[in-house]
């Protein structure tokens, strides 16, 4: 089924803060939309999953991508330039996130689109769309901040929802990770429609309760002890343990309608927007890093970034390497969740003291991570191994231990900006200087609420401006502060 079905299915249905003028002749009534049964809800759902590149436009997609210097603009700076102040939600609230309502709606009442002998059990059905819409929600107040939450997805029942505070959306989303990795029932019938897990529960279990991990380092400024005790919960219920249980989300080589959108915009597109930033190449090369050659397209034996942060339009062939082959193949998956991704965080977690062992558990989290990452690209092997990590540029050191750990995760993140984003903001690492020919000093810390929510939904959004900050790039949000 086509991405945009979903959309459609979501449009129609009316997104709760917009205004209903905005969806023209798709703001009709919802009841029209009556045979679509949950399972092809949840595919389309999870066909705009965060962290894959859709959907968007190219400075929505991607902007996070620059804000961490992964990637650099050849022949139309924009977004690494801080362009875009301004950022929809819209896609993703009358898309995924008004599906997966309708996914609870549909199997709480029992009727026929969530048949249990087509859709799977209806438990089952329950806590994956819990799982997944709270997923999307973690993932849109970490972009925005407050956002409408307790209140949004109520269709013409509520055009002018509230704000939620981050603070309130953070506890609630714990809760309901929680409650639906409890709710799954692994000897009932696994959901259909699930392209990321092909309904196995338990991974779906353990992607609550890893997500649950990784939101758990948010609060190290704001909320310490929640943090740690929602971080020990976590571990203690079962998270990603090795590479064998990395998660991915499989784009269909074989379907133009799922191609990898990396593969749509260099082979069909036939453009060169994107290059890997000379900041990681700088990072990468004087170390022999092995995944540099995996992150990068090879040009004359070599490696070439493309400067970061230029107003210089440049598209000249060869001149910069673009994304490597592994990430823009037709069907090339993208990496939702590693287990280097856990390790990296146990090593900040004992750094912190948030977990026992201090530097030397801290340490060996820390080595072990990067072995992880080395076996996710492709590029371990022992003696290579043992070469990198005794450099005195890699090896761990209590003085700038947080450092180490949180730049050589940035390294592992590659493409996942999002994540990494959220990681510099906490930390501060990687440094990195903001774009030189920039729209504003600084490297964005959040990003701006949709042009049309002063109009229509003013109120609500005029609250939620005086009590966060300003709507702009620079305003910290709660867990940032």
């Amino acid at each position: 089924m086509k991405k945009i079905l979903g959309l459609l299915i979501g449009s129609v249905m009316l997104l709760s803060a917009c205004d209903p003028s905005d969806f023209g002749d798709t703001n009709i009534n919802p009841t029209a939309v009556s045979s679509v049964p949950n399972k092809a809800l949840l595919t389309n759902s999870l066909q705009t999953l965060p962290g894959t590149a859709f959907p968007g436009t190219a400075g929505n997609r991607h902007s996070a991508d620059m804000y961490v210097q992964h990637i650099s603009e050849g022949p139309y700076p924009g977004a690494s330039l801080y362009s875009f102040r301004n950022f929809d939600w819209a896609l993703h609230y009358t898309g995924p996130l008004y599906n997966l309502k309708t996914i609870i709606d549909n199997a709480t009442e029992g009727n026929a689109l969530a048949e249990a002998g087509v859709n799977g059990s209806k438990d089952n059905q329950i806590a994956v769309a819990r799982i997944l819409k709270a997923y999307y929600f973690w993932w849109l107040t970490d972009r925005y901040g407050d956002i409408p939450y307790s209140e949004a997805l109520k269709g013409d029942g509520n055009f002018s929802p509230k704000y939620d505070t981050q603070q309130s959306i953070y506890t609630d989303l714990f809760k309901e990770l929680k409650e639906a990795a409890a709710q799954i029932k692994t000897a009932e019938t696994g959901v259909k429609g699930d392209q990321l897990f092909d309904g196995d529960m338990a991974k779906w279990k353990m992607f609550a309760n890893t997500t649950r991990l990784f939101m758990s380092l948010r609060l190290m400024k704001n909320d310490n002890a929640k943090g740690r005790a929602e971080m020990a919960d976590a571990l203690a219920s079962g998270v990603i343990s090795s590479n064998a249980e990395n998660m991915y989300y499989r784009f269909l080589s074989n379907d133009p309608n799922n191609f990898n959108p990396w593969y749509d915009n260099y082979t069909v597109s036939l453009r060169n927007d994107y290059a890997i930033s000379k900041t990681m190449t700088d990072y990468m090369a004087p170390k022999n890093d092995p995944r540099l050659r995996v992150y990068g397209e090879v040009l004359a034996g070599q490696v070439v970034g493309l400067t970061y942060g230029s107003n210089t339009a440049t598209n000249i062939p060869g001149s910069f390497s673009r994304i490597g082959d592994k990430f823009r193949g037709a069907g090339s998956p993208a990496l939702i969740y590693s287990y280097a991704q856990v390790l990296f965080t146990m090593a900040e977690a004992a750094k912190q003291g948030w977990i026992a062992g201090g530097d030397g558990v801290a340490a060996t989290h820390y080595a072990d991570a990067i072995k992880a990452s080395f076996e996710t690209y492709g590029v371990y092997d022992a003696a290579t191994y043992a070469t990198y990590m005794a450099q005195a540029s890699v090896v761990y050191n209590p003085a700038n231990g947080l450092e180490r750990i949180m730049t050589q995760k940035w390294v592992h993140l590659y493409l996942n900006g999002y994540e990494s984003w959220t990681d510099w903001r906490r930390t501060g690492f990687p440094v990195l200087a903001a774009a030189p020919n920039g729209n504003q000093p600084n490297i964005p810390r959040r990003m701006g609420y949709p042009t049309n929510e002063g109009s229509i939904n003013g109120a609500s959004y005029k609250e939620a401006v005086a009590r966060q900050g300003a709507d702009d790039l620079n305003t910290r949000m709660w867990w940032d502060k």
